[in-house]
């Protein structure tokens, strides 16, 4: 039996590397604001995972957020820097899956950036809120899975080959290393 992949009469695979990957986790995370922010990863645990919404992917590829300095989050990321993003774009493309490091700080700058009125839901001080932290995330690696033209295009080919019994998906996917 042939794999779905082997079934492609599209290539459907492209690793991608330094400014390439860039460019995708900047493309990806502006289709999704909100992640899975995964802490405590180790082999045969259960992770820790919260949504936590992304403030900006800048041009180095790191990625920005704000966190309470005594949130669980933090504590946990003070003894494992370690962590995992994950991404949902859409319902059929626009996924992405980072690994990397995380730094804390309570750069005034970033918070002045990044700050909106309706974070003082969880920062009740304002902007000088001293639980503020900024979380700098810099990612190592990834894997994406993506569309190579848009969604309207991708339903069209699913359709054409549900109808004459080809795979027809319109994906692209691959590993984005940093």
């Amino acid at each position: 039996m042939n794999s779905i992949n082997k079934n492609q009469s599209e290539k459907n695979h492209e690793d991608l590397l330094g400014e390439d990957a860039i460019l995708k986790i900047k493309e990806l995370t502006a289709k999704s604001s909100t992640c899975f922010f995964c802490t405590n990863i180790k082999t045969n645990k259960s992770f820790s995972a919260r949504p936590m919404t992304l403030q900006k992917a800048d041009d180095e590829g790191n990625l920005w957020f704000l966190s309470a300095a005594d949130s669980y989050l933090n504590q946990e990321m003070a003894t494992d820097f370690y962590v995992q993003l994950l991404f949902q774009g859409s319902e059929y493309s626009d996924f992405l899956n980072l690994y990397g490091t995380t730094s804390m700080s309570r750069d005034h700058d970033k918070i002045n950036e990044f700050w909106n009125p309706s974070l003082k839901t969880w920062f009740t001080e304002g902007k000088d809120d001293p639980r503020i932290t900024v979380i700098k995330f810099t990612p190592q690696e990834g894997y994406y899975w993506d569309t190579k033209n848009n969604i309207a295009i991708g339903f069209i080919k699913r359709m054409i080959g549900a109808a004459i019994g080809k795979t027809m998906d319109d994906s692209i996917e691959g590993e984005i290393i940093l």
